[in-house]
């Protein structure tokens, strides 16, 4: 599951991050007080963060925290992987964070949907993500590719995508052993087509790599999180949440269905994009996989993973709807983000790195 190559530790962006990295530099159990210390400092400045989904500091300690359990950081042991004050902390962030995530998820819900699954079979549960994954999210990012991207607009697209498609389908595999029948099978049959099938260089993170390679962007995981904003991070970060917390199974699910439901035809867009530019399939093998790939996994998603689920612990279908609206909310306002800023004619990177890419 892990990446083959450490991440190396990125440049802080507050006081949390810069205090966790200090951390991280020594041996669990040297010193205590630090842990103390930092725990502190996050309770105390956490109230005064204005929007916990945009702010850059508390997006990057997340995102570094739950690095230790993908592939790691570069230069830390990883005995630092279930320290219990890193955990306390990851906790302490998570808590303000899931509200928030609920509230913008609840902002995006339109209007009709059942709050519970009475009466609703997998078909129905599935119907209603799909009407959920038809909202249109904001201004079209796959149209804008498609037809008026420059070339340097192509690399900022694949910046801000690396800090997921350099480890794609990872997050979701943790719901696989906290799932039971349909829903596991089907989300096993999902990731083994994620996975390349057995072929690593079909991959569909490896494909990503390449297409990387192929615009003369460094390929390496994790190497552009600095220069991505907040708001790329926590879209990365909201799927870590749902995946690393059992209770939150539901929401991998409806999840991971809408991430299915609303990926062929804007890769297939992407596509049309990169070829309009000149670049072969040899750069287009990533966004051509997904369009027949995810035309038959948002079914499975839909009907057997986030349907067979419901059908199964009826109970979870309000976080299957949050983890379904939640992935909505937040993509469109990563969409927003980068829009915005090419409309204005700027970039949408994080200025200190903009001129190093």
């Amino acid at each position: 599951m892990a990446p083959s190559v450490n991440m190396t530790i990125p440049t802080a962006r507050g006081p949390i991050s810069a205090g966790l990295f200090r951390l991280l530099a020594g041996t669990p159990g040297d010193d205590a007080a630090a842990h103390d210390a930092l725990s502190n400092l996050a309770e105390a400045r956490l109230p005064l963060v204005d929007d916990i989904i945009d702010d850059g500091d508390v997006q990057l300690t997340l995102f570094c925290l739950y690095e230790l359990h993908y592939g790691g950081l570069d230069g830390v042991t990883d005995r630092w992987e279930w320290n219990p004050g890193l955990i306390a902390l990851r906790q302490l962030l998570e808590e303000p964070f899931e509200r928030a995530l609920r509230d913008a998820a609840l902002l995006s819900t339109g209007p009709g949907l059942p709050v519970s699954a009475a009466g609703l079979d997998s078909d129905a549960v599935a119907e209603i993500l799909f009407g959920i994954a038809a909202q249109e999210g904001g201004p079209g990012m796959s149209r804008h590719v498609a037809k008026k991207a420059t070339l340097d607009q192509l690399r900022e697209f694949l910046i801000h995508k690396s800090i997921y498609q350099l480890k794609e389908a990872d997050p979701h595999t943790w719901a696989i052993p906290r799932l039971t029948g349909r829903a596991k099978a089907a989300l096993v049959e999902i990731q083994a087509d994620e996975y390349g099938g057995g072929r690593p260089d079909r991959m569909h993170s490896a494909l990503f790599a390449k297409t990387m390679r192929g615009l003369g962007l460094d390929d390496r995981y994790g190497a552009y999180v600095d220069a991505v904003p907040a708001i790329s991070l926590a879209s990365v970060n909201v799927m870590s949440l749902f995946g690393l917390n059992r209770r939150l199974r539901g929401a991998v699910a409806g999840h991971l269905a809408i991430y299915e439901m609303t990926s062929s035809r804007p890769n297939q867009l992407y596509g049309n994009g990169f070829r309009r530019l000149g670049f072969d399939a040899g750069v287009t093998a990533y966004f051509d996989e997904h369009v027949e790939a995810d035309a038959v996994h948002e079914q499975i998603a839909g009907r057997d993973l986030a349907g067979g689920l419901v059908e199964s612990e009826p109970e979870l279908f309000p976080d299957v709807l949050f983890g379904a609206t939640a992935v909505m909310a937040i993509d469109a306002r990563v969409t927003l983000h980068i829009m915005g800023a090419w409309d204005r004619g700027d970039s949408s990177l994080q200025p200190a790195v903009t001129a190093a890419v």
